[in-house]
């Protein structure tokens, strides 16, 4: 009787519950830690513990009538939570996953060292009191971690399918994440740089400006961030055309349109934030849209890798 491949392995294997739900969980609160890091900017709590770490200007909890540093103090406390559901997410890796499928594992390990990695830069960008390029960098590592976390599941739990040709779907929905992580980095860059209200006008730079370069810097690189939003809409349009063309599969067909829903929200609030000269409210739910959207890309593209896989054989 013949050996089964790797593939029917895995389409045998019955994925572990455990495993899901600590993944899962740890990539929503991931998520969570993300918006929460955006209301640690848009209310200037970043140095409310000064540039202590993992202290609290000296202390282990900051004072009572400190709101700025009690932001700060929560969200490195809303990291740690995170750190414990990884540990566990890796165990439970370690366990179910080191002998019938080492691709769960190895993702798990990646956002294990992501997350110390992530960790490392928080406390370079306190000690160094907040510089754009590395609080961009700090940004940067969330979603690489939440993106880890959210592949890991998605090779634990989904049965490939075999019915899909190989086609430019999965090359699209790679784009379409590298480019959503763009404009999560433009977007960061633009917060840590200060150039929030260098353009006062949107879609286009004060005066209609595509490319501000007679007026400062600063609008240059808000600019930037927006004409990225613009070709990740049109790269976005272009993924659910063929989607809808070449895949039969309800649940990618419902990841790119709601990808697609969540990036025109992101637009519409991203707008929002401009009309009301940086609300502080608009701001936390732009970088949380925009994580929303990364991660359903991430998916998506996770999703069309195994199934190319698969039927590559």
């Amino acid at each position: 009787m013949p050996m089964p491949n790797g593939t029917e392995q895995k389409q045998a294997m019955p994925s572990s519950p455990a495993f899901m739900f600590w993944s899962l969980s740890t990539a929503a609160l991931t998520l969570g830690l993300i918006v929460f890091g955006a209301v640690v900017r848009v209310t200037d709590s970043g140095l409310g513990c000064g540039s202590d770490w993992p202290l609290c200007n000296g202390t282990l909890f900051p004072p009572l009538d400190n709101i700025t540093a009690w932001i700060e103090w929560l969200h490195r406390l809303f990291a740690a939570l995170i750190g414990l559901f990884g540990l566990a997410t890796l165990a439970v890796a370690w366990r179910r996953y080191r002998q019938v499928d080492r691709r769960v594992l190895s993702m798990t390990v990646t956002a294990a060292i992501l997350f110390v990695l992530q960790s490392g830069l928080g406390a370079v960008v306190v000690f160094l009191e907040l510089p754009p390029t590395f609080v961009t960098l700090h940004l940067g590592g969330a979603m690489l971690l939440m993106a880890a976390l959210l592949t890991a599941a998605v090779l634990a739990g989904h049965k490939p399918s075999a019915v899909e040709r190989v086609d430019s779907v999965p090359m699209l929905a790679a784009a379409n994440a590298a480019m959503a992580f763009l404009v999560i980095l433009t977007g960061a860059l633009v917060r840590g740089s200060g150039a929030t209200l260098a353009c006062t006008t949107w879609p286009l730079c004060d005066g209609g400006a595509v490319l501000p370069f007679d007026q400062s810097l600063l609008a240059v690189i808000n600019m930037i961030h927006r004409l990225s939003v613009a070709a990740m809409s049109i790269m976005l349009v272009i993924l659910i055309g063929q989607v809808y063309r070449k895949r039969e599969q309800a649940l990618i067909r419902r990841i790119a349109l709601g990808a697609a829903a969540l990036q025109i929200l992101q637009i519409g609030v991203g707008a929002l934030f401009v009309f009301s000269a940086a609300g502080r409210e608009w701001g936390a739910v732009h970088v949380g849209l925009a994580a929303a959207v990364w991660g359903m890309l991430v998916t998506l593209t996770a999703l069309e890798y195994i199934n190319r896989r698969s039927v590559q054989g």
